[in-house]
């Protein structure tokens, strides 16, 4: 199963984002990827670094483990994350969640790829996300 956001949350996210350009690049590349957050990750670190390959390993997949090892240990996160989805009307809040993952991770992710980070967190929850979406090594 593919996680993935529909029209109307890239739209209601567009809405809540408008004056925050980093998040509208990434919400564009979202709705032209259907919601794809595998498709549009890769889309926009192509774009914004090229298109190495590193095998048959996913960037996607390898990204999220790395973002898994520092941020569900991590309780000020936690404790951010947890204060924007009680208020999920808050552009701020979801502000700093990106500016958040741009800046903890040590990845070299730019804001529009932390955006899609922080959608695909949101999408799936912090919890499950730390505790289950894990890749399956046998596939």
């Amino acid at each position: 199963m593919t996680t993935q956001l529909d029209l109307t949350e890239i739209n209601q996210i567009q809405q809540l984002l408008n004056d925050y350009e980093p998040a509208q690049k990434a919400l564009d590349t979202l709705e032209q990827n259907n919601g794809n957050f595998n498709t549009t990750f890769d889309e926009l670190w192509t774009e914004k670094f090229g298109t190495d390959t590193y095998g048959k390993k996913s960037l996607w997949q390898s990204t999220l483990t790395v973002l898994r090892e520092e941020l569900c240990g991590n309780d000020g996160f936690q404790a951010q994350f947890k204060e924007y989805t009680k208020n999920p009307g808050s552009a701020p809040l979801l502000t700093g969640l990106i500016v958040s993952i741009t800046t903890l991770s040590g990845l070299p992710l730019d804001p529009a790829i932390s955006t899609v980070i922080v959608l695909y967190l949101l999408k799936v929850g912090l919890k499950i996300f730390c505790e289950y979406t894990e890749p399956d090594i046998s596939n």
